[in-house]
């Protein structure tokens, strides 16, 4: 018979039926499931067949409800703030002060020039990969006039306008 894993007793098994039922998040309802489960008698190979969890994540849970109790229950993303961004806000703004101007050889900006930039700014060595990923992000898009014919006669052109007349 397979071995019984022992549950720190933070809540009664009535009030973990209760919190369950009244879970809004699937994430944390499945997780009050399996926790009430177990304290009812049932087998890790029980509660992972009716929730549809493996075995050691089951482990796993019932490892973090035996530390902290009820807080680690349910979907702990809401709590990872991230990684930090790697400019700051007014490291941005300069950028977008920059990306206004010309680029520092005349021609267009592009990612090798941003990340040239940003290399500069911050001391660090920024590849042109993340240069081009800070074009996209502020949404910089490449202003090149259409190309015009050095031949061209203006009057025949206006002719051919749509609303020409």
């Amino acid at each position: 018979m397979p071995k019984q894993i022992a549950i720190v007793n933070h809540i009664s098994t009535e009030e973990l039926l209760v919190r369950y039922r009244q879970a809004t998040e699937a994430t944390e309802r499945s997780h009050y499931q399996i926790i009430w489960l177990l304290t009812t008698g049932k087998t890790t190979q029980e509660v992972a067949q009716v929730t549809g969890y493996t075995r050691i994540w089951i482990y796993q849970l019932v490892k973090r409800y035996n530390q902290l109790g009820t807080s680690a229950l349910g979907d702990q993303r809401h709590h990872n703030p991230g990684k930090e961004t790697f400019l700051t806000d007014v490291q941005q703004a300069q950028l977008w002060q920059v990306l206004e101007e010309k680029a520092p050889d005349g021609g267009l900006w592009n990612g090798r020039k941003v990340a040239d930039w940003l290399s500069e700014l911050t001391g660090k060595r920024i590849t042109r990969h993340r240069g081009w990923e800070y074009l996209q992000q502020m949404r910089y898009r490449l202003r090149v006039p259409r190309p015009e014919h050095g031949m061209s006669d203006l009057v025949e052109q206006e002719n051919w306008k749509k609303n020409s007349i």
